[in-house]
Parts: structure tokens; sequence; C-alpha cells
């Protein structure tokens, strides 16, 4: 059986794959990052060079926006490197966060899209709240211990996608 609220709008490598003009086009206006291993490493205090580029110029077009479910202290150095507004523990796959950026905001959920590297975190609280969701890979191996839970049952759904041909690159950019 296929658990729909685990399938993301779209699936790419790394948040610099992203179609981002695409996303432009279909009317998003909002981009909601994660932070951990999909923005930044765990451990990098500081924001990559690379992520600050890409999050200026899409500053430009979009509302940029970090949910974590980390602390306030991990995510302060990036809201104030990045200048965007920050969500600190958001308890995803609960909605809360995403309700609040709605209400703050004022976006309809067509036009806003959650961004991260867990399914079960990310894509599902982007799912369950009806926002579109794009999954990258994470950045790298390690991960908080109640991350690496998470990557267990994520395992387990990607492996039933993948057996549907539902979950693999090809499929997932066809999506869009």
């Amino acid at each position: 059986m296929i658990y729909l609220k685990y399938i993301p709008y779209i699936y790419k490598k790394t948040i610099f794959d992203i179609p981002y003009d695409k996303l432009k086009k279909e009317n998003i206006k909002c981009l909601i990052f994660d932070l951990d291993n999909t923005l930044a490493l765990i451990d990098e205090r500081e924001c990559p060079l690379k992520t600050m580029k890409l999050i200026e110029k899409l500053k430009k077009k979009f509302t940029v926006l970090i949910i974590t479910n980390n602390t306030r202290k991990r995510i302060i150095p990036y809201q104030m490197t990045l200048g965007v507004d920050v969500i600190y523990l958001a308890m995803k796959p609960f909605t809360r966060g995403l309700r609040k950026v709605q209400k703050k905001y004022g976006f309809q959920k067509s036009e806003m899209i959650m961004i991260g590297d867990q399914l079960v975190t990310d894509i599902k609280s982007g799912v369950k709240f009806g926002i579109k969701t794009i999954l990258v890979d994470p950045l790298g191996k390690k991960d908080l211990k109640i991350t690496s839970f998470n990557r267990f049952i994520e395992n387990q759904k990607i492996s039933k996608y993948k057996n549907c041909l539902l979950y693999t690159s090809d499929a997932a950019d066809d999506l869009i």
C-alpha cells in the first residue's frame, strides 16, 4: 500500500537543483526550507557561502523562511546571516509551524512549498498541511539521534515507492 502522505511533489538531489523559475511560474510565493541536512550539515555553525548566495538570489523572487525542529540557539546564526524569518522547535510532522507562516504572511496554501531532506518530518508535515513539497537528499550522513529512527522508517517508505516506480528521480521530475 502506498502512503501518499510521504510522496513529495518533486525530488531533487540538492536545493541547488530545484527548478525555482518553474515554481515561480506556478505562483509559488513562499519557500519554506528545513535547516539540518537541507541547507547545512548538522554540525555547521555558519551558513555555507554557496547556500547564502542561493538564498539571497531567491529572496528577490520569493519569501524565504526556515522551519526547524531544532533549537533557537541552532537557528539564530542562520537567521542573522540569511536575513530570513525562522520557526524553531516546529515539531514537524505537526503543521503548527506551517500554520504560523500562513497566518503571519497571509499566503494561500497553493502559494507555499516545503523543502526538506526527510519524508517523515518535512514532507509529511507539508502534505498534511496541504502544500506542495520538495524532497532533497540529506547533505551529510551524520544525523541527530531522533533522525536516525526517522531515516529507518523513511528507508522502508522509499523501498515501497521504488517498487511501485513512483519514487525515482525521473518519475518525481515528472510530478512538476
